[in-house]
Parts: C-alpha cells; structure tokens; sequence
C-alpha cells in the first residue's frame, strides 16, 4: 500500500489530533460553513431531482470554477467569483435551454467554453499551484472569515427566495404543462431556480470543489426520494443527509489531512445506497420511485 495513503488511513481516527485541530478558527470556520451549505444542498437537492436537473448542477458547478479561477487571476475575492460565474452560467441554461430536446447539448457547449477558460485563467495565475487545485477538489482552510459572511449572506437569500417561490415551484416541477395553463410563471420559475442552484454550486466549491459538488446538491436528495414520496419529509430527509456528509467529511478528513471532498462523497455514496436497500425492501418495487402530485397551490 502507497505510504502516504496508509499514514493517512492510520491517523482517521486518531481523535485526540481531531480534537486539537478543532480549536482552530478555520476549522471551526469551515464546520459552520459546512452545515450552512449541507442546509441549502438539502433544501434545493430535492427540487433538483424532481426537475432532473442534475447535468445542469455538473455544468453550473464547472462554469463556477470559471467565475473562481478568473476572481484568482485577477485578485478579488474567490467566493465573489465563483458565484458570478455560475450565476452567468444558470441564466444561460435557464435561456437558451428552454426546450428539452436543448438542453443537454446547450449545457454541454457552454460547459466545454466555460472549462476552457478556467484552464487559461489558471495556467495564467502566478501564484502557488495548491490554491488552484483546492478550487477542484476543496480544502477545509477555504472558508476563512470573508467567505463565511459571504457564504451566511448567500444562503440566507437562497432560503428566502426558497420559501417564497417553494409550492408555485413544486407544483410547476412535477406538472409543467398543467402549471402553465393555471397560470403558474414556469420559465420564470426556471430561470430563478437556476440561479439559486447557482449560487449554491458557487458556495460549495470552496468547500467540496468544483468537480465534487454534485456530491452534496445530488446524491442526499436522492437517497431521500428512495424513503419518501413526501416533499416535505424528502426534504427534512435530504437535510439530515446533507449535513451528515458535509460536517461528518470535515471532521473525518483533519486528523489525516486527506481531501475534504473524497470523505464528503464518500459518506454521501454510503448513505445513498443504504436508503436504496431500505427503499426496495420497504416497497418491493426494484427501486422505483414515486413522485408526489398532490402539489397543485
């Protein structure tokens, strides 16, 4: 076994080295980061599944690294960048990717663009190769005391908007065509939801990086859905998982020193296929999901 990898494993669960790292400020910095965004990940996670948007979360989440990558090159605030980039990004999905048969190829080719400007930009950047790499794969030291404010000012928008536009937007998730012909804003809906999924993809790339932030925004939401058809228990559910991951991958990671994003996609995998098993022995269906109707306002 390499031994840099079998002095990490050795050291897990070393939690009297836990427990000194947890007097820091940037360790308790990135835990409070940690459960704000696992918050918003359980909130959005599940609208997010409903609407199969998951692709969509993979390009805002890339095109965020654009918006970051370019923030670095030109010294101004990461955090600021990343959430401008994906921003951009959800309202070009939201507009050019209107019809279904679209969507894919438009995501897509922005995507490819996108990437390729974050390759320039950090090929550009002078300075240490670590901070360029940490916005791919996250580091626990992100955060620090600007990005939480930042962070906290996010996501306290993102709820609000959340609870304002929630049952108008379920409804128009599950049914859009009936939706629309009650007179329900549907692309309206879409382009702003887009953006909230945007501006959540921004704040995890800090944390889990821009190639792994799926694993918050995606896979907690879709383990909820194997339990419950409920959108509110899928979305208490998807919370509970979210944090778990978020906070249980932060502190797993410290006494090693191994990547934040591969315990936070790690423990998000374990969850999800525990709440698979548990959903086909519930309903003995293989697996299959049922999405709730009764969501008309």
């Amino acid at each position: 076994m390499n031994g840099k990898f079998a002095d990490a494993m050795s050291r897990m669960f070393d939690f009297q080295e836990t427990w000194n790292l947890l007097q820091y400020d940037f360790v308790q910095q990135a835990l409070i980061a940690g459960a704000v965004l696992g918050l918003l990940a359980g909130v959005i996670g599940p609208i997010i599944v409903s609407r199969q948007m998951s692709f969509a979360v993979h390009g805002t989440s890339e095109l965020s690294l654009t918006g970051a990558s370019a923030g670095l090159l030109l010294g101004v605030s990461v955090g600021l960048g990343a959430v401008a980039g994906s921003v951009i990004a959800a309202v070009l999905f939201g507009i050019l990717g209107t019809k279904a048969r679209d969507r894919d190829s438009v995501i897509g080719v922005i995507m490819a663009f996108g990437l390729g400007l974050s390759v320039l930009f950090l090929w550009a950047y002078d300075g240490r190769t670590g901070t360029s790499f940490s916005l791919l794969i996250g580091q626990v030291v992100a955060p620090g005391s600007t990005g939480l404010q930042l962070l906290a000012l996010c996501a306290a928008v993102v709820l609000a908007v959340m609870a304002f536009i929630y049952r108008p937007l379920l409804f128009a998730s599950t049914d859009p065509d009936v939706a629309a012909s009650r007179g329900v804003p549907v692309r309206a809906l879409s382009v702003i939801f887009a953006v909230l999924v945007g501006i959540t993809a921004a704040l995890g790339v800090q944390i889990v990086g821009a190639l792994l932030v799926m694993a918050l925004l995606i896979t907690p939401a879709a383990a909820a859905a194997y339990l419950t058809a409920s959108p509110l228990k899928s979305t208490v559910l998807a919370v509970v998982f979210a944090e778990i991951a978020a906070v249980g991958g932060i502190l797993i990671s410290l006494a090693p020193g191994v990547p934040v994003s591969s315990f936070v996609t790690g423990i998000s995998f374990v969850i999800y296929l525990i709440c698979r098993l548990v959903g086909r022995s519930r309903r003995g269906n293989h697996g299959r999901r049922v999405v709730p109707v009764d969501v008309a306002p």
